[in-house]
């Protein structure tokens, strides 16, 4: 047995003798460790790429303004697929137009003109079309109504509408969700524009304040908000110039009325009567006396 026993502690004693042993000793040892700073550091790296991935995610734009995901970044669009085969049969009544641009603009009816609150587009052809949502929101409004040829109104953000006129085939519903280009109706005909034939009569609202869509199209919808914010400032200052400052008194004012002489007054009232018989200051003891003679001739 304790030969048995003292074999292996031999061999090692044997091994760890040769010249090589220590050296190969310290060449594993430090493989090992080697081994293990390398796998920690593989560890480490790991962490730490996916936390740069992560915040290279949050902040990929940064210095850039934050932009958020709505329908203010959408372009707005003409509600078609083909914007380059329309025509526009009915133009947007300017205020600011000139006249013959405003009597173009204007709709007859029933004996009355009426300003175009939108534009009136039809294919060069005349064939129908596909109308399509120019920006995305929510439908807020589906009316059948044969004189304006139904509706639809979308609403949008920062109280923009968008309106479709003129329809027929109509492929949404109050509630519903549209995306840009989606196709929510067909053009048709309406009654109070039959020279139009067919076509989608489409307006863009600001608080329910009609825009020309010509002034908008393939433009950011938060252009819209910008318009009307400095169409609105502008309104403002030019009502301030318009208010007539308070005038202390004008210079007519400020001169004294010449004071009016009583006397003359007095004067003009007293020679009334006689303006209108005898003259004033004229004796009249003459008069009185031929009276008196004629009447002593009759007796």
């Amino acid at each position: 047995m304790r030969e048995e026993e003292k074999k292996p502690t031999s061999t090692i004693r044997r091994i760890l003798k040769q010249r090589w042993a220590l050296s190969a000793i310290y060449i594993a040892s430090a493989a090992i460790i080697l081994a293990a700073a390398f796998l920690l550091q593989n560890s480490f790296d790991d962490s730490a790429k996916d936390g740069k991935e992560e915040s290279a995610e949050t902040g990929k734009n940064y210095g850039e303004p934050s932009v958020e995901v709505n329908s203010n970044l959408e372009t707005i669009k003409m509600p078609v697929a083909d914007a380059d085969k329309t025509v526009i049969k009915k133009q947007f009544y300017d205020v600011n137009a000139d006249e013959k641009a405003q009597e173009e603009a204007l709709v007859f009816y029933n004996n009355r003109y009426e300003q175009n609150k939108g534009i009136d587009i039809a294919m060069e052809d005349g064939k129908t079309f596909d109308v399509k949502a120019s920006l995305s929101g929510n439908v807020t409004k589906v009316q059948d109504d044969a004189l304006l040829g139904n509706l639809v109104e979308v609403e949008h953000e920062d109280g923009v509408v968008t309106r479709y006129q003129s329809v027929k085939d109509i492929k949404v519903a109050v509630g519903d969700k549209v995306k840009q280009g989606q196709a929510i109706a067909t053009a048709g005909k309406s009654q109070i524009n039959e020279e139009a034939g067919v076509h989608v009569h489409f307006e863009i609202r600001k608080d329910n304040i009609a825009l020309n869509p010509l002034d908008f199209v393939d433009k950011q919808a938060s252009a819209i908000q910008s318009a009307t914010e400095a169409e609105g400032s502008e309104l403002e200052d030019s009502a301030n110039k318009e208010e007539t400052p308070a005038v202390e008194g004008s210079e007519a004012d400020k001169e004294e009325t010449p004071a009016v002489d009583e006397t003359d007054e007095s004067t003009d009232l007293e020679s009334g009567t006689d303006e209108e018989g005898s003259v004033p200051g004229e004796d009249t003891t003459e008069d009185s006396d031929s009276l008196k003679d004629s009447l002593n001739q009759s007796n």
